[in-house]
Order: C-alpha cells, then sequence, then structure tokens
C-alpha cells in the first residue's frame, strides 16, 4: 500500500479564515508535525509576585524559558503551576 503524500498547511492571516479551513478541512491529509502543544491562560492575572533571585538562577531561567518559546516570566507561572498540581 503506498503511502499518500501530506498537504503542508496554508498561511491562515485571520481568526476567521482559520475557522472556515478549520471547519471544512480533513486534517489527517495535513503534515502537522511541525505543530507543537500550545497552553492557553484564561485566568486574568489579578495578583503580582516580587522575589530576589541570584543573577545565575534568573540567567538560567531566562534561558530554559527561551529554548521553550516563551517570555520568563510565562515559564516561572507554568513551574509554579506545575510544582502545584504535581504534574
Amino acid at each position: 500500500m503506498k503511502k499518500q503524500a501530506l498537504n503542508t498547511m496554508p498561511s491562515l492571516k485571520s481568526d476567521e479564515e482559520a475557522e472556515r479551513f478549520i471547519e471544512s478541512a480533513d486534517l489527517s491529509k495535513y503534515d502537522l508535525s511541525g505543530f507543537s502543544p500550545m497552553k492557553f491562560e484564561f485566568e486574568p492575572k489579578t495578583s503580582t509576585l516580587n522575589m530576589r533571585l541570584p543573577k545565575n538562577l534568573l540567567v538560567a531561567v531566562k534561558m530554559k524559558a527561551k529554548a521553550e518559546g516563551m517570555p520568563y516570566t510565562r515559564y516561572i507561572r507554568l513551574v509554579l503551576e506545575q510544582a502545584i498540581t504535581g504534574q
């Protein structure tokens, strides 16, 4: 049985265009290997935290956040959430 080549995802320029595409497309025919999981933050941030860290720790956190493709403050929040939820 010959394996069918997958289509590349089109560039979608608006939310409306993306919604129309998703509603009508058979995603099994598209190459999704370049996609990565995304976590959306819906809960508003209503409290602040101010802390002092050793410089080398902050540099390491910033490097790790950059490797994960996110701002370091979001990365810190993610690490805190994972520590609390045990994930």
